[in-house]
């Protein structure tokens, strides 16, 4: 019996498990078993814009309902499929569920492509899994910080690596919203690496404060009740938090020295457009990661981009190393719950949540 949180589309607040028998696999395919994955605000993020970025796409429900995307580990519990033996571990994109089944293809020794026809339209970054036998960035004793970090990682490192291909737009400080988050902190690793001189300035909710500052990843730490107190000096902007009001007084108080300004994590920028007339200075821009790593891996190669990536992350591991507590909570209702504490605004930014459905 395989168990998946629905989410409804309508209302992302309401949920329920779906229960059904597992089917006959057909020719080609395999069946993981999934062992682990990560609960972060990513995954609120993949059900916000499931409909206009087609995350609700990759593991269909029925119309009403979505399945919420996670990153984790899972073992082959079932194979039709010659190179897929059972046992095996492969970690990458699944459903918010105990199982799934896909049709391997495009197989190395290190990795595959599910080649399932519903998930071809959808970018290639996210039909990957690693192979963990042959896997150069798993490390045993780190599963739970990849599962956590590792897909906002690699946003916070596009981010950097899109701005230094633009020369920061002649900014001095780098601004965050919601710096107490997973990918503002990957952001802030990046760009203390590939930007020193540039200072970064987190803002986050007053109740964050002290956690962030704790994480010493930022040269400044504001709430977002002091967005009055950034300097006034060329900056840009980077949104995570998704608040109109915020996104409003960073545009107003900075004026003319907001250089560009960056949202991450949206579904539409009119919604943060902070009502009729707009926004001061320059217009929002939607950064959607995937794209710009197709476009990174064209542009270095995919051993370059791939080496880039690994000693930016050996890096940022070392940085945020004992900045969260890992809890582990088992079964599927454990997932949806801490889904709903994000959605809510209610998580411990302290606590990385690791399911074992």
């Amino acid at each position: 019996m395989a168990q998946t949180i629905w989410i409804n589309k309508a209302d992302l607040s309401e949920l329920t498990i779906h229960e059904e028998a597992l089917p006959m696999l057909g020719e080609g395919e395999a069946r993981l078993r999934i062992e682990s994955f990560s609960v972060t605000a990513n995954n609120v993020t993949y059900a916000v814009s499931g409909g206009s970025f087609g995350y609700w796409n990759f593991f269909p429900a029925d119309d009403a309902f979505g399945v919420v995307p996670v990153w984790g580990h899972a073992v082959v519990e079932q194979s039709r499929h010659d190179a897929l033996t059972v046992g095996e571990r492969l970690y990458g994109f699944l459903p918010m569920a105990t199982h799934l089944d896909i049709l391997p293809g495009k197989i190395t020794a290190s990795g595959l492509f599910d080649a399932a026809a519903h998930r071809l339209p959808m970018s290639p970054i996210y039909n990957q899994y690693s192979r963990l036998n042959a896997d150069p960035e798993h490390d045993p004793a780190r599963e739970n910080e990849r599962m956590i970090f590792a897909p906002l990682f690699k946003t916070g490192f596009l981010i950097a690596s899109f701005f230094a291909g633009e020369n920061w737009f002649g900014a001095e400080n780098l601004v965050m919203t919601s710096a107490s988050s997973k990918t503002s902190m990957s952001l802030a690793v990046c760009a203390r690496r590939s930007a020193p001189h540039r200072k970064r300035i987190g803002l986050t909710s007053p109740g964050n404060v002290a956690f962030t500052i704790g994480t010493g990843l930022y040269d400044a730490v504001l709430s977002y009740d002091d967005i009055a107190r950034l300097p006034q000096v060329p900056s840009v902007s980077v949104d995570f938090a998704g608040n109109s009001s915020v996104l409003n007084q960073i545009h107003t108080h900075l004026g003319d020295n907001l250089k560009y300004s960056c949202l991450v994590g949206a579904t539409h920028v009119d919604g943060r457009l902070g009502g009729a007339g707009g926004l001061t200075g320059p217009k929002p821009v939607l950064f959607f990661a995937p794209d710009h790593a197709v476009a990174a891996v064209r542009a270095m190669g995919p051993k370059e981009f791939g080496v880039a990536v690994a000693e930016s992350w050996s890096i940022f591991l070392d940085a945020v190393d004992g900045a969260l507590t890992m809890e582990e909570r088992p079964g599927i209702l454990s997932a949806g719950q801490a889904y709903l504490s994000i959605l809510k605004n209610e998580a411990d930014p302290a606590l990385g949540v690791i399911i074992k459905p």
